[in-house]
């Protein structure tokens, strides 16, 4: 007589599943991470440490025997700094990275007009079409390139 043993085996490996779900949840993670607040955040602590150091060395010289006002005026300071320069460190980051896009996209740009211009040089083909273009577009050229 036989008998058949049926046995039930995961097609998926729990290891490997979980490790699926945690690089998953990794990109997710560095979709939603924003490298300018990140930048504004980073910038802010520097400013507030800076000023935390300073306001330490003022303090330190009148500090005899008021330790505990000492420190209330030292996280003061501490505080006042973050809530007064947040906003405006990050709307310098802010700004600097719209300026460092805008100075890429122009060298991007130029580059392009630059190899065209390359290409228009040894093909009269295209340097037809740029004419043709520049003509129709009521385009009056510069001395400088064309």
């Amino acid at each position: 007589m036989s008998s058949f043993i049926h046995t039930e085996y995961p097609l998926q490996h729990d290891g490997v599943v979980r490790a699926e779900q945690a690089l998953m949840s990794l990109r997710q993670a560095v979709r939603g991470f924003n490298t300018t607040r990140a930048t504004a955040s980073l910038l802010l602590a520097a400013v507030v440490a800076a000023l935390v150091v300073v306001a330490n060395q003022l303090i330190e010289v009148w500090t005899d025997g008021h330790l505990m006002l000492a420190w209330v005026a030292l996280w003061t300071v501490t505080f006042a700094a973050i809530g007064l320069l947040a906003k405006p460190l990050r709307q310098t980051v802010y700004g600097l990275r719209e300026l460092g896009s805008t100075w890429s996209a122009r060298r991007r740009q130029a580059a392009a007009d630059e190899h065209l211009w390359r290409i228009a040089l040894t093909d009269a083909r295209v340097m037809a079409d740029i004419s043709r273009a520049m003509t129709a577009g009521g385009f009056q050229p510069s001395r400088s390139r064309f």
